[in-house]
């Protein structure tokens, strides 16, 4: 197997260096990194220690050197309180008006039949997990500040911001709580459930996966999050709640078919989605199938482009082994070119490696390629630029973000080895595009 895995990294291959920033702990990160104008990439490492927070990092190109800047419990200014850590961001960071706007979650969980649940009881000498925090980081200060934070204990798992009109939008975990946070004004806005009773439900009832992507259409504010029955639901400011947008839904049978009351999978919600200005659409990935697919909310359309997946998925007619798709879905510095890390096949003795049927959470149900594909809108030109090794010939894996540097390096966090343990840090694959 060695010899066949080193044959196709000799033949056509990109290959990702692998930097140790200092965090021992370093977990899963999803989607939370980002190239900022000042050609720095940021980045979160997350802790599963309910003690020790996750770690905000800045990478600079210029020198090839990695910056701690900071703890993300003691952004919130929960470094006495002795609470379960700030151990996460799951979220991208968004700049606006020279700040980065990011926020925190929950790293450490209970495991109960194989799903993560929010602890109800907290390890000894400790409280209950306070609430995931909406922060901001000035570039120019390079000073942080805590601007809210969710209520009843709930964690921040998705984030977007309607920069025209200075909002922060969120989704909480585990009930899916759907939360406007204004800029200008400070106040927060607690808009209630979006999706059944979120993760926190009970399975086969009032369990639903929640939408990990939302969108804001710049024309009029309004944003937009898909559930896991399929509807898009949509909210303006000011407006009392949400609503669900009629004659347009997620339920394509490309996608799939899913029972929404289930872990696993996350159903026919998007898996992370974009606005593209020159078309007046969006663009989004469904994570299960790997479709790429247009939504435009003026004529309530949901239009199938392409299978975005790797070539070997493509050819295999199979899903992929992350169990909720890969979040590492971004548009590049030119605006028009998709850049997505996604999984490809493995085959030993010419037969395709089968991971798990089903597990009841996002994860790698087995061992898989990472792949980079990109996607350049205006010419519809797909291209698989091949699998990914580091220089030993090992795999990345657990890769769910993705950032796009200007001279074209994709930036992303994965796991590989450090002095004989797993982590996950950042991982740069020179520019191909």
């Amino acid at each position: 197997m060695a010899n066949q895995q080193s044959a196709i990294k000799e033949k056509h291959h990109l290959e990702a260096k692998s930097y140790y920033s200092g965090f021992e702990l370093a977990h899963d990160t999803y989607n939370a990194i980002t190239a900022a104008s000042d050609g720095k990439i940021y980045y979160v490492l997350c802790s599963e220690s309910h003690a020790i927070g996750g770690q905000t990092y800045a990478y600079d190109p210029k020198t090839d050197q990695t910056e701690f800047l900071a703890n993300l419990t003691e952004i919130c200014g929960e470094k006495y309180q002795k609470t379960i850590a700030q151990g996460k961001s799951h979220v991208r960071f968004y700049e606006h008006d020279g700040k980065l706007y990011f926020a925190t979650h929950v790293g450490y969980y209970e495991m109960i039949d194989g799903m993560e649940r929010l602890p109800g009881k907290a390890p000894d000498g400790y409280g209950l997990y306070p609430g995931g925090h909406f922060l901001s980081y000035d570039l120019t200060s390079g000073q942080f500040e805590d601007l809210a934070i969710a209520p009843d204990g709930e964690g921040i798992l998705t984030l977007t911001i309607d920069r025209e009109r200075a909002h922060l939008y969120a989704l909480t975990w585990p009930l899916g709580k759907f939360l406007d946070y204004d800029l200008s004004t400070g106040e927060l806005r607690d808009l209630g459930l979006t999706c059944g009773r979120g993760e926190a439900g009970i399975v086969g009832e009032d369990y639903r996966v929640i939408c990990r992507s939302m969108l804001v259409d710049p024309r009029d504010g309004s944003v937009y999050l898909s559930t896991a029955e399929g509807d898009i639901l949509t909210y303006q400011p000011g407006m009392s709640g949400l609503k669900k947008v009629a004659d347009v839904d997620m339920r394509l049978n490309y996608f799939g078919k899913y029972d929404p009351t289930r872990p696993g999978n996350m159903g026919y919600n998007w898996r992370k989605i974009f606005w593209y200005a020159p078309e007046q659409v969006a663009y989004g990935v469904h994570g299960n199938s790997g479709y790429l697919f247009k939504f435009d909310p003026s004529a309530k359309k949901v239009e199938i482009v392409e299978r975005i997946t790797s070539e070997p998925s493509r050819k295999s007619g199979m899903f992929d082994q992350f169990s909720y798709g890969y979040l590492g879905f971004q548009p590049g510095p030119d605006g028009d070119t998709i850049h997505y890390l996604t999984g490809g096949p493995i085959y030993k003795n010419g037969r395709r490696v089968k991971g798990a049927d089903e597990i009841a959470k996002g994860g790698s149900k087995g061992k898989e390629n990472l792949h980079l594909v990109t996607y350049h809108i205006p010419t519809k030109n797909y291209q698989d630029h091949g699998p990914i090794f580091y220089p030993d010939g090992s795999r990345p894996s657990y890769v769910n973000s993705i950032t796009v540097g200007d001279d074209g390096s994709v930036y992303t966090l994965a796991r590989f080895e450090h002095e004989g343990k797993e982590i996950q840090d950042l991982v740069k694959i020179p520019g191909v595009v």
